[in-house]
């Protein structure tokens, strides 16, 4: 059983989120919140699974409640799918950096929410969609960005180097595989040894990694 914990200051988007896991099976909702200070407070009531973390809330906003849910031990397991309402909002990669493992629009069809939250449940991040590679690529090519590279980063061999690019373009591991002409199991070690190295806490952090040390 998956629990999810929807996180929205509009009533009806809650209510809608509400609906369509509690008539799915395998899933369950225990609890809600309407703003931040409240998605912060019921995750560590309630240590879901997944918290659909709204951007733009009273109190404290959906960046700043990711933060304090990914930096509090408590919640190791609890991963974070922000729903956003606009394609082009300038908070989608500072959302990823604040540790969310991934993003959608608003108006995702419901399978594809709920194939979604399986995906972040298991671990893995939504980096693949068209629309998230575009995102990616407009707002960290919208400004100059300071580069920081991760400490840890010489710890990586040119092939992990090469694999956690390819990971911050969006590919999966059967794209990686294809794109080297490896097996995707090999894709999948090299994948698992660069997160390792570098404590990545899933692939969308794996990303961040890549495009504040220059590597993407």
């Amino acid at each position: 059983m998956i629990t999810v914990l929807p996180a929205d200051d509009q009533q009806l988007v809650r209510l809608g989120l509400r609906a369509l896991f509690e008539s799915s099976d395998g899933f369950a909702v225990v609890a809600e919140a309407a703003d931040g200070l409240a998605a912060v407070a019921e995750a560590r009531r309630t240590r879901p699974d997944v918290v659909l973390m709204d951007i733009r809330m009273p109190g404290i906003d959906g960046l700043e409640a990711t933060r304090r849910i990914v930096a509090d031990p408590a919640l190791a397991t609890t991963r974070v799918l922000v729903l956003t309402t606009f394609e082009h909002d300038e908070y989608v990669f500072t959302a990823l950096r604040s540790g969310a493992s991934g993003f959608l629009l608003k108006n995702t069809s419901p399978p594809a929410l709920l194939d979604a939250v399986r995906t972040i449940a298991d671990g893995g991040a939504l980096l693949a969609p068209s629309v998230t590679r575009t995102l990616i690529r407009e707002f960290t090519a919208a400004a100059p960005r300071p580069l920081t590279p991760h400490p840890d980063l010489t710890r990586l061999t040119d092939r992990e180097r090469e694999i956690v690019a390819l990971v911050a373009r969006g590919l999966n591991n059967h794209e990686i595989a294809a794109h080297l002409t490896v097996s995707p199991a090999t894709a999948r070690t090299h994948v698992s040894r660069a997160m390792t190295k570098l404590g990545a806490r899933d692939r969308a952090q794996l990303v961040v990694f890549a495009y504040q040390s220059g590597l993407a």
